[in-house]
């Protein structure tokens, strides 16, 4: 038995479909759009659908973009010999918050899982390669997850970037700040030892 009308109903179902939305967040979502004015809503649905048809990729890095090159490769700012590569543009976002990274991205739009179907065909892989082909890159930190797709992502990429000779880096992983040893499982421990550095 429906509680709802049918397009009501169907409002829910669309906004269920979006991650981390369950049922009943979906049903407060699609109680405020009812509450919405008309030029409200239409002014939602607009930015939708504005934004599926405007925004593209940047034909260097892969990141997200308005049209054309992303403003960071766009930028003589940025330090072009050194590429961060990440797996989403969420986490060129994230990395831009800290302030202390000044040179270019590559967003692979995922990692490999093969558990998920997701190989390395289905990555933006070759146009990194490309990238680095055509020389003046020095470095490439792979920014991946410390998860298992994240790391054997970051070893394929770092076995097919070898050839070129640029050096190829992880971002260290440990102990977060404010965390305490007792509450960190072994392989944080691990990385953690790892990438210790010493104090100036």
């Amino acid at each position: 038995m429906e509680y709802f009308p049918a397009p009501l109903e169907r409002l829910v179902e669309q906004f269920a479909r979006l991650p981390g939305i369950g049922g009943k967040s979906a049903q407060r979502l699609a109680f405020h759009v009812l509450s919405l004015t008309d030029q409200e809503a239409r002014e939602f649905a607009e930015a939708i659908l504005q934004a599926k048809e405007l925004v593209t990729c940047c034909p260097v890095c892969q990141n997200l973009t308005g049209g054309g090159l992303c403003p960071i490769c766009a930028s003589s700012k940025r330090d072009a010999a050194t590429i961060c590569v990440v797996a989403d543009p969420r986490d060129v976002a994230a990395m831009e918050r800290a302030r202390e990274y000044n040179g270019r991205y590559h967003v692979l739009h995922g990692v490999i899982s093969p558990m998920n179907h997701v190989g390395p065909d289905d990555l933006q892989i070759r146009s990194l390669v490309d990238r680095v082909a055509q020389g003046g890159v020095e470095e490439v930190i792979m920014a991946t997850n410390p998860d298992t797709e994240g790391e054997a992502t970051a070893m394929y990429l770092a076995r097919l970037l070898r050839p070129f000779g640029v050096k190829v880096t992880r971002l260290a992983y440990g102990i977060p700040v404010g965390g305490h040893l007792e509450f960190a499982d072994d392989a944080t421990l691990l990385r953690a030892l790892e990438g210790r550095r010493e104090l100036l």
